[in-house]
């Protein structure tokens, strides 16, 4: 659970300081749109594995943190990070981790929030947005986030015995 908490608090600063440092606006030429809080939130389930209500409160409290810090929209991160919790549990309920899984699951949640924030703008009309403009911050976002999941998941692979109660081969 500490270890848990360490990632998501370490994943929110790195989020903090990549959006001050590479540009992620429409037209940019970055590649490294961050995303890192979000991927830590699926990263870390093997630490809740079995007590999936801890993790789906600690899931909604992470997205609030993340509005109070990123975005403003109180609770629109806490809903969108619960339903990314929810994704998670079911995705990995009848699959091996490994790092393919890994890799996979990760693009599926990436696209997952990115359509329903986008979703979630366009129905409160908070700015003009397009599919274009979605699909366009979804291939922008997805490296950068592959990257550090696959970090993380070679790190926390590491500590497999100490940390993780579902098996990570």
């Amino acid at each position: 659970m500490v270890a848990s908490i360490i990632i998501v608090l370490v994943s929110l600063l790195l989020d903090g300081l990549l959006t001050n440092y590479l540009p992620y606006l429409v037209g940019d030429l970055s590649l490294f749109t961050p995303l890192l809080t979000v991927v830590s939130i699926f990263i870390v389930y093997p630490y809740f594995y079995k007590n999936n209500k801890l993790y789906f409160i600690f899931s909604f409290v992470s997205g609030l943190v993340y509005d109070l810090f990123y975005t403003n929209l109180l609770f629109v991160d806490g809903i969108l990070f619960l339903i990314v919790a929810f994704l998670t549990v079911k995705m990995t309920a009848n699959i091996q981790i490994n790092a393919f899984n890994v890799l996979y699951e990760t693009l599926i949640v990436i696209i997952v929030y990115e359509v329903l924030f986008a979703i979630l703008i366009v129905v409160f009309n908070l700015v003009p947005i397009t599919l274009s403009k979605v699909l366009y911050k979804i291939s922008h976002t997805l490296l950068l986030n592959i990257i550090y999941t696959e970090i993380i998941y070679f790190i926390l692979k590491s500590f497999n015995r100490k940390y993780f109660r579902k098996s990570i081969n």
